[in-house]
Parts: C-alpha cells; sequence; structure tokens
C-alpha cells in the first residue's frame, strides 16, 4: 500500500479546530467547569492551539490522573482541553482516516457504527449459527494481560510508519505515544495506590473485603519506558483498536475462524472442534509474542453447555435458544447509578432532561439482553 504524505497541514485549519471543540469536546467533556474556563476566552484559545500547531510546538501537558472504581479499581489519565482537542484532531485526521478503513469488520471498539452493540451483535449471531447447525461447539475466549500496559511504542510507530510517510505527522504522533514516559506518572499512581490501601484499611468493612480490594489495587501497573499507552485518551483508544490488525486477518484468513470478534484486549474464536481451537490458541500465543504481548488466566475454552461472559452479558442456550443476561456486575452496576439519580432527581438535584438521558442509554443497552424487568423495577416510571 501507498504511504500518506502532506496531511500535517489539515488539522491546522480553524474551522476544523472549531468544529471538532463545538461538536466533539465541548459535547462529550463531563468537567463542565473546564469547558467554561475554556469558553470564556474561546478566541484566544482556539488562536493558540492554531499556533501551536503551525509552529510545531506541541508538548503534551500533565496528565490529571485519578482512580475509579466501576467496575473494579483502575487507572484513568484526563487531559486539560487543549490537549483533548489536539489528540482528537491527530486521532480524526491521521489515524482514524488512514487506518479504519483497512480494518476487520470484526474488529468492534472505538469505530463508528462497530461498537459495543455491534460486537454482541456478531458474538450473538456466531452462537446462534453454531448452536443451530452443531448444537455442540466450542468457544476459545481469549483476554490479553494488561493490553493498555503493554502496547511497545516502537511496534505502534512502525505500524504507523507503514502507512503514513508525512514527518510532521509522525512527530506528533510520537510525542503523544511516548508521553507515558514521564517519571510523574509512576509517582502519582504509587501515591494513588498507597493513599486508597490507606482508606481500605481504615474502613469498617471485614477484613475478607479488605485483603480482596487491596489485591486489586495492587495488581495496578505502573508504566514501563518505551511501554503503555494513556488510558483516557483518543489517540490511545485508536492505537489500541489498529495494533492487533494483522492478528485479526490472521485468525480469520489463515486460520479460517468466520465466527471470531474482537473488542480491544477481549476476543472469541467459535468452532464445532476443540482440538482445532487448542491449535488455534497455540498459534495465536505465538503471534502475540511477536506484539509484546500474552494472553492472561481468564483464556479458555467453554463448551456449548456452559455460560460464558462477553462484554457485560452471560450468555446460554436453552432447547436452541440464546439466554443473554446481564452479569452480576452489570446488574450491581445499573441498580447503584440508578438509585443515585433517582435521589438526585427526587431531591431536584438534577434536571429531568439530564436523569431521562441516563434511563434512555440504559434502555438501549439493556434491551440487548432482555433485561426489562430489571430495567422497570430500578428506574423512576413517568415521564415529563
Amino acid at each position: 500500500m501507498k504511504r500518506v504524505n502532506n496531511l500535517y497541514s489539515k488539522i491546522c485549519d480553524i474551522d476544523l479546530i472549531m468544529n471538532m471543540y463545538d461538536k466533539t469536546i465541548r459535547v462529550n467533556t463531563k468537567n463542565k467547569k473546564k469547558i467554561q474556563q475554556f469558553d470564556n476566552f474561546y478566541t484566544c484559545n482556539i488562536a493558540k492551539i492554531k499556533e501551536t500547531l503551525i509552529k510545531k510546538e506541541y508538548i503534551p501537558g500533565k496528565y490529571h490522573i485519578f482512580m475509579i472504581h466501576e467496575p473494579k479499581a483502575r487507572i484513568i489519565m484526563s487531559q486539560e482541553i487543549e490537549d483533548k482537542l489536539i489528540n482528537h484532531l491527530v486521532a480524526k485526521y491521521f489515524l482514524i482516516d488512514v487506518f479504519d478503513k483497512t480494518l476487520s469488520n470484526r474488529n468492534c471498539a472505538t469505530r463508528i457504527g462497530k461498537g459495543t452493540h455491534y460486537a454482541l451483535k456478531l458474538f450473538k449471531q456466531d452462537y446462534n449459527y453454531y448452536l443451530n447447525k452443531y448444537r455442540k461447539f466450542y468457544i476459545l475466549k481469549l483476554d490479553i494481560a494488561k493490553y493498555f500496559y503493554n502496547l511497545n511504542h516502537d511496534i505502534i510507530m512502525k505500524l504507523v510508519k507503514r502507512k503514513i510517510k508525512d514527518k510532521e505527522v509522525l512527530k506528533i504522533i510520537n510525542i503523544i505515544i511516548n508521553s507515558t514516559d514521564e517519571d510523574y506518572i509512576n509517582e502519582e499512581i504509587i501515591k494513588l495506590k498507597n493513599n486508597e490501601r490507606n482508606k481500605i484499611l481504615k474502613s469498617k468493612i471485614n477484613n475478607n473485603d479488605k485483603i480482596k480490594k487491596i489485591k486489586e489495587i495492587d495488581q495496578i501497573p505502573l508504566y514501563k519506558k518505551g511501554k503503555g499507552v494513556c488510558i483516557g485518551n483518543m489517540v490511545s483508544q485508536i492505537v489500541a483498536t489498529f495494533y492487533l490488525d494483522e492478528m485479526d486477518k490472521y485468525i480469520q484468513e489463515k486460520l479460517n475462524i468466520t465466527a471470531y470478534g474482537r473488542y480491544m484486549d477481549d476476543f472469541y474464536c467459535m468452532h464445532e472442534s476443540k482440538q482445532y481451537l487448542k491449535y488455534c490458541l497455540c498459534e495465536i500465543t505465538e503471534l502475540l509474542r511477536k506484539y509484546d504481548l500474552k494472553l492472561n488466566t481468564k483464556t479458555k475454552i467453554y463448551n456449548s453447555a456452559e455460560s460464558i461472559e462477553y462484554l457485560g452479558f452471560m450468555f446460554s442456550s436453552n432447547n436452541n435458544n440464546i439466554r443473554m443476561k446481564l452479569t452480576n456486575k452489570g446488574k450491581k452496576k445499573f441498580k447503584n447509578k440508578m438509585k443515585r439519580k433517582n435521589k438526585e432527581l427526587e431531591n431536584n438535584i438534577i434536571a429531568f432532561d439530564e436523569y431521562r438521558q441516563v434511563r434512555e442509554s440504559y434502555r438501549g443497552h439493556l434491551i440487548h439482553g432482555n433485561c426489562y424487568r430489571l430495567f422497570f423495577k430500578n428506574v423512576i416510571k413517568f415521564e415529563k
């Protein structure tokens, strides 16, 4: 494939910068205080970003690093609005526009029209096909160990250089990818982990729960030099999408697995032969070594009589019919979220439109698993 050149000047266009901010950053940024501060000096901020890009002087600002606990303890790294805007411009006009059209249709994360619900639809179709054709079949469920923390910077840039020739584009992508090499990031993660451990030890929960939570905190890794991408920015998500494109195509074309799907680091292969899936597992494990990755202990071959979890739903079969139910973790998260939002609405802390947005978002998700009873039992049943 011919490499693409003369791309960089595209993101220096004032209209593209303003459009990205107005339609993406302003709409999707949860921290409205940051948006307000940016909007107070909107013209100056947009002009400053344009000038930085034209002069090719971009240096990423410091990440704001914090810990969340849904569904489990993990680190998130957020950026200032200026960094977030540049990150989205680089992701959209350099990575998505170049890579997306060449990716497998079975690669289902962070792509327009190919998100979680598309991935669930593929899994359900594949499951239904094998259930009706073979009755008994097998599913190889694979999970990569600490995927985002182990993406190799050199390999990322080799993959990018195969398709992009523009030196300025390569430079800014490299700057963003290498931003996790800064010492302050690990220092901040260590502080957060220590603080969280102290909170757990001082809490009134029972000792077994304390041990479980502390173990969860200890499993959060630190970044190694030349490895790992920021968990939270758009460039990282797109990189994680195309990093294993060769593996996607190898599984489908060389191993001849048509019932296949991948959502970032979570993927599956279905086949009527358990023995063949064992062979596939060996081949995939070997290929992943090339990308400096390995599978974790969740990797397993299931038979069709067992329940299997995929993207927050439990799949099982009964008399040639598919059952699809939300996992216990998913149920708990939904109940807790709606309990909190119900109280906020009743106490006039949030507006009805905000409540309805959360409620309808869950309705759209839960409908995939026929979870109507669960939904209506936990939401306020009235309209404005």
